[in-house]
């Protein structure tokens, strides 16, 4: 029976865990500091609950340098609840906005102020969503679906890669053939927000940063984007300028921890743009039900509900291995180590065209999750490829069920030594092919 140290693990998620964490969370899942108590069982308002909370969001804010303007939020239901979340807070958002505009006009006409909104609320609401693959595909379809009862046309797909690229994801299309909503100047930008994946996990494909068009200036901060990230899969692989977000999230069982984790980096100021529950559904909305409510989540310092203690701690554990491993170098320390991974691993494919080709376009090649087939998609020779990674305990390879083929994650916790592994084999395999 093999041990821990003789498998190299490359599953797409649930990711590795460094052993030491997992050690270490056995112990704690026992008993924890000597308290006769394991994690599992303690109270989520206890004082040890909320040391642990504390201790990660300092881990979490010292990684990222996550400025004074932004929180940090732990929910759960993964990426995939965020994407209702992030419509339903986000959209409630833009309508307080235009609530507060016009009750400055009609002071207290309470029928003219709905009549108002409601107007701008069929108009001009949009929601922008930049399609690169199968989960910002997910995220615009729930979008979609969570205002079906409004009407049509409130979802702007203002860029769909696979328009691009014969009906397939795989690249980034130019930024100046994007459809982002123009601003509507002193009623504000024409968008709630600028959704995109910056990595996605199924088709390899990540950004190589915040695209330039998301990031301009403006004057006024009604004019401004506000831009959403789903970073679950490469949150921790490199550094990001949080304060150019007004959301960031992500599950955590890719680089951060265990499932039953989400986290929610959120502008500060946007918690507070939150109408009525009364006046979102007097203009048509649905409120965001309470345990998707960021401000509900903020107010109660993530204890709303009963919060998952054990999973906090794993990924505090995890936060706090990176930064004594980096020191002051952070996460440009870990970039630079996710980025030798990645190169090592394309440097074999691209040197062995005839048997491997790795589907995205260079230009957005994922540092996370290298995709690649065997001699066009030949479906014995992957078949034969996966049965002998297996053999040598090379385990996590296949690719996701909608799109086949093969599919390396290469997480933060994945070390080089497994990489080098792989690359051994992928080197002999093209050989004996």
């Amino acid at each position: 029976m093999p041990s821990r140290a003789d498998v190299a693990y490359f599953g797409a998620g649930p990711a590795p865990l460094p052993t030491t964490v997992l050690e270490k969370g056995a112990e704690a899942f026992v008993n924890f500091e000597n308290s006769g108590l394991s994690l599992a069982e303690i109270s989520h308002r206890s004082q040890t609950a909320n040391k642990i909370l504390a201790d990660t969001k300092a881990a979490l804010t010292a990684l990222l340098d996550i400025p004074d303007s932004h929180d940090i939020l732990f929910m759960h239901g993964g990426g995939s609840a965020e994407f209702s979340a992030v419509v339903l807070n986000m959209v409630a958002v833009w309508i307080e906005k235009r609530r507060r505009k016009a009750e400055a006009e009609f002071r207290g006409d309470n029928q003219s102020i709905l009549e108002r909104v409601r107007n701008e609320l069929r108009q001009d609401l949009r929601l922008d969503y930049l399609v690169t693959g199968s989960w910002s595909l997910k995220a615009s379809q729930e979008a979609e679906n969570l205002l079906e009862p409004l009407g049509t046309g409130f979802v702007n797909v203002a860029m769909d890669a696979r328009q691009s690229n014969a009906g397939k994801f795989g690249i980034i299309p130019s930024e100046d053939t994007w459809n982002i909503t123009s601003s509507r100047g002193k009623s504000g930008s024409g968008s709630a927000f600028v959704y995109y994946c910056d990595n996605e996990t199924v088709d390899g494909v990540e950004f190589p940063g915040l695209p330039r068009c998301l990031d301009q200036p403006s004057q006024d901060p009604d004019d401004k984007l506000l831009v959403v990230a789903d970073m679950s899969s490469n949150l921790l692989s490199r550094r990001v300028n949080v304060s150019k977000y007004a959301v960031i999230f992500g599950g955590a069982q890719k680089n951060v921890g265990i499932t039953d984790v989400t986290l929610v980096i959120v502008r500060k100021d946007l918690l507070s743009l939150q109408p009525p529950s009364s006046f979102l559904h007097a203009v048509g909305v649905w409120s965001p039900p309470t345990i998707l409510s960021w401000p509900v989540v903020a107010k109660n310092n993530s204890l709303y509900n009963t919060m998952p203690i054990f999973s906090i701690w794993i990924a505090g554990e995890v936060m706090r291995g990176l930064l004594a491993t980096h020191g002051h170098s952070g996460l440009a320390g870990q970039e630079e180590v996710a980025n030798q991974k990645a190169r090592a691993l394309y440097h074999v494919l691209d040197a062995n065209p005839e048997v491997y080709q790795v589907v995205p376009h260079r230009s957005v090649r994922s540092r996370m999750n290298v995709c690649f087939r065997i001699r066009q998609g030949n479906a014995e020779q992957e078949k034969t490829f996966l049965e002998y990674a297996e053999a040598q305990l090379l385990q996590g390879l296949k690719g996701h069920r909608s799109v086949g083929g093969i599919r390396v994650s290469n997480y933060n916790t994945v070390p080089m030594e497994n990489i080098q592994q792989l690359v051994s084999y992928l080197e002999d395999f093209a050989q004996e092919s």
